[in-house]
């Protein structure tokens, strides 16, 4: 059991990532793979300080500082200071961003449904709620 599921769990991460760089090239041509998914993140709970952000994926600090640079240099995403710390800044989509991430997700949404339409719509809800105990298990 353990084999199959490092198997199917490796698969389905090597797909996730191919599907994330072409995700995010839709966004932007200049964004990088990983940005997708950071993205995905500002849309749900921006405003968001870029150490909680480096937290939130398990990365270092100059990893995210680097990453939300380069997609504030494609007007993306824009910094306004943190108005609880002076020091810190927030970081949320640009209007220009949001509309990008929209168009790219409805498309990408359609995409699953395209995929599980022939799935029993409690399968897919199950599906659904095991992925999401999952990243609730690896996020603590």
């Amino acid at each position: 059991m353990a084999g199959t599921l490092e198997r199917e769990l490796t698969v389905l991460f090597r797909r996730a990532r191919a599907a994330s760089g072409e995700l995010a090239r839709e966004v932007h041509p200049g964004l990088e793979a990983a940005a997708y998914g950071l993205l995905v993140r500002l849309h749900e709970a921006e405003p968001e300080r870029a150490t909680d952000l480096a937290a939130y994926f398990g990365v270092g600090k100059a990893t995210m500082s680097r990453q939300l640079r380069a997609m504030e240099q494609l007007g993306l995403v824009a910094r306004d200071p943190d108005p609880a710390d002076g020091r810190a800044y927030l970081m949320r989509l640009t209007d220009e961003g949001r509309e990008r991430f929209a168009r790219v997700r409805r498309a990408r949404r359609e995409r699953y449904l395209g995929q599980l339409a022939a799935w029993d719509p409690r399968d897919v809800a199950e599906l659904a709620r095991l992925l999401h105990r999952l990243n609730a298990t690896q996020s603590g």
